[in-house]
């Protein structure tokens, strides 16, 4: 058996777990906003402070492995913009979202623990997954820019809004103290380091949690009727086409270029093959644009993802 299922059905366990609690009405329907809220602002933070600290500066400091990662990302992303314009010319809100899809990797919430569990004795499994989803943030922030310029509700330089949200962002915060902290050697007091690491590893079940009830909430939200369900069966299949196969593959090719091997090398190809997060369909649902194709995209690459991820895992292992 793959070395991989045994966490990714924990991972997915927990998913489900929320999404079945979803269905029943067990907790408030509001429960998910308040988990996403503390995930995001204070427990995610957390974890990555903890891990990047924790971290020699050396091993996060990984330009190679930087590189090759954010070129596969940005490599799919116009790739997907490219097609999305052709299809819906001038809509540059509906490209971006399409693009954040395909590259947007829930390399948080499901990176995150699925890494420590297939390295459990390797810090870097942590800087790893914390690299992916630093980069992820950035694409994130470039998206909503991009909507926000669409609608007309941004009139300053388009750099400096994406700088701004940067930021503001607790993550990129939170990971900037532990970077700081790695580069200056500096180790913080036993009794602070425990509290930041029981806050920060609540952060992976919590979010999981979450993640089902948002998807099962999604999945309620998206059973409409469709005009052109051969249409948009299409597009879900070329979206996961490019998040579940595409951008791995270019993963694979440029961290190899930037000579990256090992296990760095599995970790991003891994990363590089996390279906959609959550956050997109949040965002699209707000943005009113694409909500329904992104809330199917992410159910049919998160269940997608149980066939693809040990396939490419085991591709990886024996090469």
């Amino acid at each position: 058996m793959s070395p991989i299922l045994a966490p990714l059905f924990s991972v997915l366990g927990i998913m489900l777990l929320g999404a079945v609690i979803q269905k029943l009405k067990i907790l408030p329907s509001e429960t998910d906003q308040v988990l996403n809220q503390y995930v995001y602002y204070i427990a995610f933070p957390a974890i990555m402070l903890f891990a990047l600290a924790q971290t020699p500066i050396e091993e996060i400091l990984q330009w190679g492995f930087i590189a090759g990662y954010s070129i596969a990302m940005l490599i799919t992303y116009l790739l997907v913009t490219f097609i999305s314009l052709k299809i819906n010319k001038a809509r540059s809100d509906i490209a971006a979202v399409r693009a954040l899809n395909t590259t947007f990797g829930n390399t948080a919430f499901i990176g995150i623990p699925l890494l420590a569990m297939i390295f459990p004795a390797q810090q870097s499994a942590f800087a790893a997954a914390a690299i992916a989803s630093l980069l992820s943030v950035v694409v994130f922030a470039i998206v909503l820019v991009t909507l926000e310029l669409y609608r007309g509700e941004k009139t300053q330089p388009p750099l400096i809004t994406v700088t701004q949200s940067l930021l503001q962002n607790p993550i990129v915060i939170g990971s900037a103290i532990g970077i700081t902290l790695s580069a200056l050697q500096i180790e913080l007091f036993n009794a602070i380091s425990i509290m930041i690491k029981q806050i920060g590893m609540s952060s992976s079940p919590c979010a999981l949690f979450a993640i089902g009830m948002v998807l099962a909430k999604a999945r309620d939200s998206a059973k409409s009727p469709r005009s052109n369900p051969m249409g948009r069966f299409a597009e879900l299949g070329w979206i996961n086409l490019c998040k579940l196969l595409i951008q791995p593959m270019l993963a694979y090719i440029l961290l190899s270029a930037f000579s990256i091997e090992g296990d760095y090398l599995i970790m991003g190809v891994i990363l590089a093959s996390l279906p959609t997060a959550a956050s997109v369909y949040l965002l699209a649902q707000r943005y009113q644009v694409q909500a329904q194709v992104s809330a199917q995209a992410i159910v049919a690459g998160t269940l997608l993802s149980i066939l693809t991820l040990p396939v490419i895992d085991a591709l990886l292992r024996t090469r």
